[in-house]
């Protein structure tokens, strides 16, 4: 190819192996490292060997590299231009670019102007949106006063991030908190600004996050705790975009941090920050991070370790009140997920197999619960029944439209509900586990005939179609949902949440507490889908294996009775849904009630 010549430009799909590695050892040979991308472009010679290209993560142009023996041949700007081409195709406006001092020029040329620097690195955008940004900080500044401000991600909010707002409240007249936006933390970002909100109270005011301090364009290694050159690079500019725009667009004259004495990268970030703002005419002020009763530091990390163990109030402790309606419902989302994940459940959907499904696969059930997750802190939060359930319906729809229609955690939404307000009656403290559910089934039984009551209000619902759970109920008169509901789920508290707190620590817990559910619940699903009479075979059967495996050590014979179930249940096409919405009840009941 001539220089100069229109280059043939080709999209490499990273997806496949041999092209990702491909891409791998010429960004290694150019001195870049591979980094996660949306779509890569390329220019290669008549060998097929790649000379330039440029990929695109998001609204931020990536690993950008031309070879040492291609650069005179004018390669960089066409690919650079299809690269903001296909971005604008796809509703990308305003494009970032990391990258090195010397390609400046080059980017300048179609439209980038540089907003940070750093010695080895320049961050450039085309468009308005660091100045937009700027301009809505602006509107917060105090009228005269001394104003500092946090940069916080809060992931999730606790005591610690609530006594650093108290400290750095006490020190300026006005405290601005800006949250990272970036949504890559356990709790999305719509949620750890509802925490640092409700959490902060009048102490400081929480602004809407941006792409401009800690986020995949200005410090993407932040997220990986990666401490390298890289990262150092990434810090600066960080640092500089702070100092020469947010600082000044809000008139603050100090910032205020957390000392770190374990995660070195955030120690090196507030190093250079002491280092380096007060030449922009920032303060910077470290304030000692609060200690719990027992002398460990109060940590987001330790909160997010309790909480995948299922430990709510041990989390709770180390949390605001505001922020327990969220901790609540990441674990009614991780019971969902312990469910789906749990191979070798008979006639279910997990990550073996579809069961006795031709409408359903994992994918199809991650979705529906991605879908539903955003409205389980407005459960816990629900003020009324009639909230509730208007929540409720509201979750069905999100679920519906994931799904294609799909009903596959109706019941779920139902039951979690109910759950996730009830739990609002059950102290948060350390107390005797007999005492809280006691508790916690009163108030279930009570939230539940008020959803009910509600229901026999609405003037239509004699109208809608009877669920296949409602006619089993009818015909055979068994004990179906609502029902269940209406007692408080009595069974669950006496019996199933004993049983898992035994043994849910043991192989096979999931897989046993199925067969226990299967064995004595009126299983409305395996009804429509078997039949009332081979239903009541079904439930004796696993009675009978229930009652080989509950508290067997003999684990290669627990796992040849369950494959057995298994294959029974699929050929017979017979799916109990309603034992898997119980058994993420009693999952998520149990993170709610434990005090281990």
């Amino acid at each position: 190819m001539e220089a100069f010549d229109t280059p043939d430009i080709q999209e490499v799909p990273l997806q496949t192996p041999f092209f990702r590695s491909k891409v791998e050892r010429f960004l290694a040979d150019n001195g870049l490292r591979m980094e996660a991308l949306n779509l890569y472009y390329t220019v290669q010679d008549a060998d097929g060997n790649i000379v330039a290209g440029a990929g695109l993560a998001g609204d931020v142009i990536k690993c950008v590299a031309v070879a040492e023996e291609a650069r005179s041949a004018g390669y960089t700007l066409p690919l650079l231009s299809r690269i903001v081409s296909e971005a604008s195709s796809r509703g990308i406006s305003h494009l970032k670019v990391f990258t090195k001092p010397e390609y400046e020029n080059v980017f300048g040329s179609i439209g980038f102007h540089t907003i940070a620097r750093a010695p080895k690195a320049i961050l450039m955008e085309n468009g308005r949106g660091l100045e937009d940004y700027c301009a809505y900080l602006s509107t917060l500044k105090g009228n005269g006063s001394s104003t500092g401000v946090i940069v916080m991600n809060a992931n999730p909010f606790t005591l610690g991030h609530e006594y650093l707002v108290r400290q750095a409240s006490a020190a300026a007249d006005r405290v601005i908190i800006i949250p990272v936006k970036q949504d890559v933390s356990l709790f999305p970002y719509s949620e750890r600004l509802e925490m640092m909100r409700e959490g902060c109270g009048q102490a400081a005011v929480v602004a809407e996050g941006s792409e401009y301090q800690i986020s995949a364009a200005t410090f993407p290694t932040y997220f990986l705790k990666d401490l390298s050159d890289a990262a150092e690079t990434q810090m600066r500019l960080d640092i500089d975009l702070f100092g020469r725009h947010i600082a000044p667009a809000l008139g603050a004259g100090v910032r205020f941090v957390g000392s770190e004495q374990s995660d070195p990268l955030t120690a090196r970030y507030n190093a250079l920050m002491l280092k380096l703002l007060p030449s922009y005419g920032v303060r910077v002020q470290v304030i000692p991070r609060m200690k719990s009763s027992n002398g460990r530091f109060v940590r987001a990390s330790r909160v997010r370790e309790l909480l995948s163990q299922g430990r709510y109030k041990a989390a709770a402790s180390l949390t605001p009140a505001p922020v327990h309606p969220y901790l609540k419902a990441f674990l009614a989302e991780r019971a969902l997920k312990m469910e789906l994940d749990t191979p070798l459940k008979p006639g279910l959907v997990g990550p073996d197999s579809s069961g006795a499904h031709k409408d359903m696969d994992y994918a199809l059930m991650s979705r529906s619960i991605a879908a539903i997750r955003p409205f389980f802190p407005r459960m816990a939060q629900a003020s009324s029944a009639g909230e509730l359930r208007e929540t409720g319906i509201e979750a069905e729809k999100a679920m519906m439209d994931a799904t294609g229609g799909v009903n596959t955690h109706r019941g779920a939404i139902f039951s979690l509900g109910i759950a996730l307000r009830a739990s609002a009656a059950v102290p948060d403290g350390s107390r005797q586990i007999t005492e809280d559910k006691v508790l916690m089934y009163s108030a279930c039984k009570k939230i539940a005939a008020g959803i009910l009551r509600k229901a026999r209000e609405v003037s239509n619902l004699s109208e809608a179609a009877p669920s296949h759970g409602a006619e089993a109920v009818r015909k055979y008169g068994v004990k179906g949902a609502r029902d269940m509901a209406a007692d408080g789920y009595k069974d669950l508290f006496a019996h199933w949440l004993p049983y898992y707190s035994s043994i849910k620590k043991q192989p096979y817990a999931l897989q046993r507490m199925l067969v226990c559910l299967i064995a004595t619940l009126d299983d409305t699903c395996i009804i429509h889908r078997a039949g009332y009479e081979r239903s009541e075979e079904l439930r004796d059967e696993a009675a009978d294996i229930f009652g080989e495996i509950a508290h067997s050590t003999d684990y290669d014979k627990t796992k040849l009775l369950l494959e057995g179930l298994c294959r029974r249940y699929a050929s017979e096409g017979i799916s109990p849904g309603g034992s898997a919405d119980m058994l993420a009840l009693t999952i998520f009941i149990d993170s709610l009630l434990t005090n281990n």
